[in-house]
């Protein structure tokens, strides 16, 4: 059984806002080319971040072809853009949310001086679903947490990809990562609910598009307890009193040089991440980026920067799926 992630970058109808497809054509090729990738993933389930339409998610399971149920959250941001599952069996929606966890205060996301501006919920919803498999049920969150990419007010509604000085810059970047954070803890929480304290019983995971790398301190607020790693095989091997919460990040199991999901700048980073319960992990044959039948290939990602306009209108993604197979 094969379970993953991927950013779809801006699944959205053709003219339908920032980011879109500006004709129809442009909006058949990136839908095509989307279908041939999940095609070759042949996925169970797959969390999928940047999907603005239902419509549009129809037309890319359509392209698939075959049975495929998706779901996707109510909560979008400001761009409309939200996350999603497609699966070849019925779901149940467990939870959508996009309200910061208890006790979390609201957090600053701009230069605003009044409390009201103050965030107190995520970018984007938070969507938890369980499937049937033959091992039992399959609990999934699927997550998009706040971009390191950074923007500015301009005129009007139309923001700024570029500072007007490096005081902005700086003060911004912290806005992201307060957000960030907060949202991390919001989506451990959401992993907490989904454990039940049990993980040692229960398979879950929580993937998604988490915009940093493994040790960046938001993706280790994930984790939950401190101890075992997959890269520590000794460790990981030893029972521990944590294994019943802990989340671990597949990321070792994955080839080091497929070790990246987007390119940034010209650097490879692992920011899409699936991560399991103790359960689960322990029946993880495989993980990589990609292609499955591509693993010993060279991964081949579009270079981004600071100004994600760029690519609109371009076909594909700019982020690699991110999957784990399973089974007994």
């Amino acid at each position: 059984m094969l379970l993953g992630t991927w950013n779809l970058e801006n699944l959205m109808l053709p003219g339908s806002g920032d980011g879109a497809p500006e004709t129809d054509a442009e909006y058949e090729a990136k839908v095509a080319s989307l279908a041939s990738v999940i095609t070759a993933l042949d996925p169970m389930l797959l969390g999928v971040q940047e999907v603005k339409q239902e419509e549009a998610l129809d037309d890319l399971v359509r392209a698939v072809g075959g049975e495929w149920h998706t779901a996707l959250s109510r909560h979008r941001d400001a761009r409309g853009i939200r996350v999603g599952f497609i699966s070849r069996t019925p779901m149940r929606v467990r939870r959508d949310t996009r309200v910061f966890a208890q006790k979390l205060r609201p957090v600053q996301s701009d230069d605003g001086a009044q409390p009201g501006d103050h965030d107190q919920e995520s970018s984007r919803g938070f969507l938890a679903v369980e499937i049937d498999t033959a091992d039992g049920p399959l609990r999934v969150a699927v997550a998009h947490l706040k971009s390191k990419l950074l923007t500015y007010p301009g005129n009007g509604s139309k923001s700024r990809f570029h500072p007007h000085n490096e005081a902005e810059r700086a003060r911004f970047g912290a806005y992201a990562l307060y957000r960030r954070a907060a949202e991390a803890a919001t989506l451990r929480g959401l992993a907490d609910f989904l454990l039940e304290d049990d993980g040692r019983e229960r398979d879950v995971a929580v993937l998604g598009d988490m915009n940093d790398v493994v040790n960046a301190a938001t993706t280790q607020i994930l984790l939950g307890p401190p101890g075992s790693e997959l890269d520590r095989e000794r460790a990981f091997r030893k029972p521990d009193l944590g294994d019943a919460l802990r989340l671990w990040n597949v990321a070792p199991l994955i080839p080091v040089k497929r070790r990246f999901s987007r390119v940034n700048f010209g650097r490879g980073e692992l920011i899409d991440h699936v991560l399991t319960s103790h359960r689960l992990v322990h029946r993880v044959s495989e993980a990589g980026t990609g292609l499955p039948d591509q693993q010993d290939r060279a991964l081949e990602l579009p270079s981004v920067g600071e100004d994600p306009t760029e690519r609109v209108g371009t076909p594909g993604s700019d982020h690699a799926p991110v999957w784990i197979r399973f089974g007994d």
